[in-house]
């Protein structure tokens, strides 16, 4: 996986690579663990840019058999969007920010975390 460090910003080219192998690396420098100043309630002082989004490796079993769900809190308010269809509304970008924010711990600090990424198709 090719990481570039400009001063604060890592560049993650995602070209050939599998999806959750990008996101779990951009959650944990987003998060800071790469850093040697590591601490958990601290909000990092780095950026991270995902170049080349749309060029991810998938497995053609996941077209179809991933499924993202999302619930809206009334009775039948279930919704559900398979990788397929989500990569053909949304691109690339949004199914790389999904997968990188539930990487995240689900706290006070995740979007502020998620202001430092940016993903480029």
């Amino acid at each position: 996986m090719a990481t570039k460090r400009d001063g604060s910003i890592i560049t993650i080219d995602a070209a050939g690579q599998a999806l959750g192998r990008v996101a779990s690396r951009a959650a944990a420098v987003l998060r800071g663990k790469t850093s040697a100043s590591f601490e958990r309630h601290i909000l990092p002082s780095v950026r991270v840019k995902v170049i080349n989004a749309a060029q991810i490796k998938i497995a053609p079993s996941k077209f179809t058999g991933k499924i993202y769900k999302r619930y809206s809190g009334y009775p039948g308010g279930l919704r559900s969007e398979s990788l397929e269809a989500k990569l053909a509304r949304r691109g690339a970008a949004e199914v790389f920010r999904l997968a990188i924010k539930r990487m995240l711990p689900n706290n006070k600090l995740r979007a502020r975390l998620l202001k430092n990424l940016s993903i480029e198709d």
